[in-house]
């Protein structure tokens, strides 16, 4: 994030003054030291409106002015809804006049009668902070944008992802790192045999009866060592004796500190099996 001398001598500059010699002598100064943008007025109450409309790099404002003064500019040109930088540098003959307007918004301030390399090198500096300013908000404004649409693809590519899985399969579910279900799309519930309302079961069946324990330990054992597991079958005994399978492939999920966060995954009910499976 660089800024040139061609940029620096570009920028647009506002004289405000009441005395036409100061403006001449200032706008000489300026297109003397390569400045090519330079615009004056000599009414402080069309400051705020030609800043609005110009969105000036630099403001060089007199404070000593009939009707309204420096300080009333600097007020006015404050805006409640923004932040934004406004550059202003004062000139003054009165030195007591200097705290006051860096205490009202002022950047800088030049004092009368000029050293005119003292101003060149206050205006420059200025300008140089300005452009930085400017460039960093329009980064920040680009990374922002930048943030959103792929905060929008990822938002596009999970729906398809889970449209997908929904299609694939009987159920989509997630699970926090207590295994107990976040999410869950179909009828998981219902299937594994949990009381409807329930948000305190997990993927590794519940503990009611008819659950194969070595199936159930073998699941266990995956999901405690937070691996993946593919197209794991288990099954519990129904009481009319059929035993209903399902087939589930899940995966550990971590967040940005890689701190384990659940699982999630989806799963299918299997044919069941009449008689007595043992």
């Amino acid at each position: 994030m660089t800024i040139t001398e061609l940029d620096i001598h570009s920028a647009r500059i506002l004289i405000v003054d009441d005395q036409a010699s100061n403006i001449i002598l200032l706008e000489t100064l300026l297109d003397d030291a390569g400045y090519t943008r330079v615009s004056s007025t000599m009414k402080p109450e069309e400051v705020c409106l030609l800043h609005r409309q110009n969105d000036f790099d630099l403001i060089l404002l007199d404070l000593q002015m009939p009707g309204m003064d420096g300080f009333q500019v600097l007020e006015a040109l404050k805006v409640p809804e923004s932040d934004r930088y406004v550059p202003v540098l004062v000139i003054t003959a009165q030195p007591g006049h200097k705290l006051q307007a860096l205490q009202s918004g002022a950047k800088d301030f030049v004092s009368k009668p000029f050293d005119l390399v003292e101003v060149k090198t206050r205006i420059y500096n200025m300008l140089e902070v300005r452009l930085l300013y400017k460039k960093l908000e329009e980064y920040n404004k680009e990374l922002e944008k930048t943030v959103m649409e792929r905060t929008a693809e990822l938002r596009d590519s999970e729906a398809r992802y889970r449209s997908l899985t929904e299609l694939a399969s009987d159920w989509y579910w997630e699970q926090d790192e207590n295994m107990n279900f976040t999410k869950i799309s179909g009828p998981v519930l219902e299937m594994l045999g949990f009381p409807e309302a329930t948000g305190a079961t997990d993927i590794r069946g519940g503990d009611g009866f008819g659950w194969n324990v070595e199936e159930r330990s073998t699941l266990r054992e995956s999901i405690l060592a937070r691996r993946p597991f593919l197209d794991f079958v288990f099954g519990r005994v129904s009481a009319d004796g059929s035993l209903q399978r399902f087939q589930v492939s899940g995966e550990p999920m971590f967040d940005r500190t890689c701190r384990f966060v659940g699982y999630r995954g989806i799963g299918v009910a299997l044919p069941a099996l009449k008689g007595n499976p043992g």
